[in-house]
């Protein structure tokens, strides 16, 4: 498992609910977890890893990575409030903008036992979990910035879609539509 960088296929690809939580399940989250962690971020959703499953994982203090919760069926229920902030993505590597997020959401998800869980989150977590949601929508941050910020990191994207496009013709990654058949294959397995 390895984290995948834009315009990967399966950051556009919609996740699948889980149909149940089991030692496969368990063993990617705790990959996850370990690809999170050693990539010093804050989260990592399912798509990330090429895993089309509605599951991230997130932990905001980075000095306390043993607290890393997974999230299964994640549900923003109410998100109240508005806040700008810097945001970043494992799959952008250095590249930050500018986005607009709601300051406090109520969310629910299921842990690993299979028992949902409610909260209200603020600020940074609240951050973090938006990020994270839309990720298993196949949205991205690049997508919610704002005018501005979408100009200023164009160059950027564009040399992502550079270098993701000559990895494909080296043969070091594999063309999209075997990208694609590999994630409904996986879907399968949900």
């Amino acid at each position: 498992m390895k984290i995948v960088h834009y315009p990967h296929p399966a950051l556009r690809h919609v996740a699948r609910p889980v149909t149940a939580i089991d030692k496969r399940i368990e063993r990617y989250v705790a990959e996850m977890v370990e690809l999170m962690v050693e990539g010093r971020g804050l989260g990592l959703a399912g798509p990330q890893v090429a895993l089309p499953y509605q599951i991230f994982v997130m932990h905001v203090e980075a000095e306390h990575p043993e607290k890393a919760k997974a999230y299964i069926h994640p549900l923003i229920v109410e998100r109240r409030g508005s806040v700008e902030g810097e945001e970043g993505c494992l799959s952008f590597p250095g590249l930050y903008g500018r986005v607009r997020r709601a300051k406090t959401i109520k969310c629910q998800a299921y842990n690993l036992r299979g028992q949902l869980e409610e909260q209200t989150v603020s600020d940074l977590e609240a951050r973090v979990w938006q990020h994270e949601v839309d990720h298993l929508h196949g949205e991205l941050f690049i997508d919610k910035m704002g005018a501005i910020a979408k100009m200023a990191s164009r160059g950027e994207i564009k040399k992502f879609e550079r270098e993701f496009h000559r990895a494909q013709e080296r043969g070091e990654l594999p063309p999209d539509a075997e990208i694609k058949k590999v994630l409904e294959d996986l879907e399968r397995q949900a």
